[in-house]
Parts: structure tokens; sequence; C-alpha cells
């Protein structure tokens, strides 16, 4: 996750129990350390230890964090990085999404097939919100009073309403097998940018979800990021081990700009302010940086 207000970037730093928060101008590492890990069962039987996996940034000076290691989510001091309050779930926490709109924290769950609500500033647990499928990735809507989120399994992409929290809309993502993943939304233009495991591509709102455009990307992607400021799209493919940046137009097409090599497993990549792209190397333990083409 990338604060444009502190030009931090924050890094759940999974089985070290750890946040590494990287200060973009100087590179300087500080930690907010202290978050519970376990041991768990991976894809193919390999044991892997899981901590905080998720960020996001609220206002008044917190960001969010949600770990595996215990189901917690916690409120983090950007400041100080200190933590402060925290809630414990019953189920593993994926996504962890702030609502403006109504100072919420929206969690996706997907073991049990549900999103959480919890109320900012306590934390407490409001509402569980039960699907038909697993929900992977989020963009709250505060302008439209909606929250998005993927259904993986079942190939959709659903609206949900802030206020009822019931599914309006439900848009078939045609992502294939592999399901969709990320979303981003570019507002006040009403495009949602949705993410499959090999391209992206961007739904119209206010026309029920129709497509209006496609970029291919190499297979491997999860989550991406967008920057309003130049209206360009970042999405890292793990498995093609590549960067590829593409322009949104104002039809909402998406344009090929670059594609550059990163490395193998390197994703979830999001842009600062200068416009230099920091993506997830797990298989390195590292931070793969792709600096802005020179002008």
């Amino acid at each position: 996750m990338y604060n444009p207000r502190t030009n931090t970037v924050w890094v759940p730093a999974g089985g070290t129990g750890a946040v590494d928060v990287i200060d973009v101008a100087t590179g300087k590492l500080s930690q907010v350390e202290g978050f519970p890990t376990r041991e768990v069962e991976g894809r193919g039987g390999a044991k892997r230890l899981v901590g905080p996996s998720a960020a996001s940034l609220g206002d008044r000076g917190t960001v969010y964090v949600g770990s595996r290691g215990d189901s917690t989510i916690c409120a983090v001091n950007e400041a100080s990085l200190a933590k402060g309050a925290c809630t414990t779930l019953d189920s593993s926490p994926d996504g962890v999404a702030y609502v403006a709109k109504t100072r919420e924290v929206w969690v996706t769950t997907p073991r049990d097939k549900s999103i959480r609500v919890l109320d900012a500033a306590t934390l407490a647990q409001k509402e569980r919100l039960v699907f038909e499928g697993q929900p992977e990735g989020f963009a709250a809507d505060n302008a439209r009073g909606r929250f998005y989120t993927n259904l993986e399994d079942k190939d959709v992409t659903l609206a949900i309403d802030l206020a009822t929290r019931k599914t309006v809309a439900t848009w078939k993502s045609n992502c294939g097998a592999e399901g969709p993943r990320g979303l981003k939304l570019v507002d006040p233009e009403g495009i949602l940018l949705v993410a499959c495991t090999s391209r992206v591509e961007s739904l119209d709102l206010a026309h029920d979800g129709a497509q209006l455009g496609s970029v291919d990307t190499g297979e491997g992607v999860d989550d991406f990021d967008y920057m309003p400021s130049n209206f360009q799209v970042y999405a890292g493919a793990g498995k093609a081990a590549k960067l590829t940046v593409a322009l949104l137009g104002p039809d909402g097409t998406l344009t090929l700009l670059a594609s550059v090599p990163t490395a193998d497993g390197a994703r979830n990549g999001v842009v600062t302010a200068d416009g230099r792209v920091y993506l997830s190397h797990a298989k390195g333990s590292e931070l793969v940086v792709v600096s802005p083409q020179a002008k």
C-alpha cells in the first residue's frame, strides 16, 4: 500500500510478523512489529508461515492492517507506527478496505464466503455479509454509495449498496476458471478496472458493467495499481515476470505503453507519487522497484 500523506510504502511481510514501512524519498525502512505468525499448509502440501498480509489507508492518520497469523484487523498510527485497537475475526482475512462514506472497514473473508463490515473507530463488527462464492478484490465507491468485489470462483464482479448492504448488480467478468482478482475504481469517470490473471479489463459503471477495453499483461496478475494523474495502469505479472504499463483512454480503452522485465513471482505492485512502482517479490524476500521512464 502507498501512503501519499507520508510518502511511504507499507509492505505486510507475512511470516516475519511485521509490516515494513519504506520512506520513498530516503529508502529508510521502519517496522510495525508484534504481529503473531502461524504455520499453514499451502497448495501442494508445502508449509509456510503467515502473518500480516493486507493494509488499507484510512483517514485521520490511520492505516488498517489485516493479519492471517491470528485473524486480526488492527489500526496503526501512520506517524508513530504504534498499533492501536484490534479486533479478531472468526475467519482469516484477505482484503482490507477503508470506506470513507460510512467510516467503516470492509474485510473480505473468502474461506467462509463472506465480507465483514467493521466500525472504523472501534473495529467492532457491525455485520457479516454472506455470498455464494469467495470474495476477492475490492473498491469503495463513495460517490455512488457502492462497494465492488469479485467472486473469484464464480467469475463475476458484484456491486453492493453501502447503505442496504445488498448486492445491486452482478456482472460477468469473463476471466475464466482462475476468476477475477484485483479492482480499482476510476472516479469521476465511472470506470471499474478488473484484473484477470493475464489481463486487465475496464467496465462502464453507467452501462451495467459493459466492457470498454482490455490489455494483455502475461500470466500471474493478482492485484495492480492505477495513477489518476497520468491515467496509467500498472500490473505486475508474476509468472510472466514483467510489469505492464497501460494508458486508460477517456472512452475506457486500454493501450499498452510499456512492458518491463521484473522477476519471477514479482506482482501486486503499488505506484508512488513520483511514478516508481514497488512490486512484492516473495521468492526473493525483496521488493522489485521499477523507475518511471525518463522524459
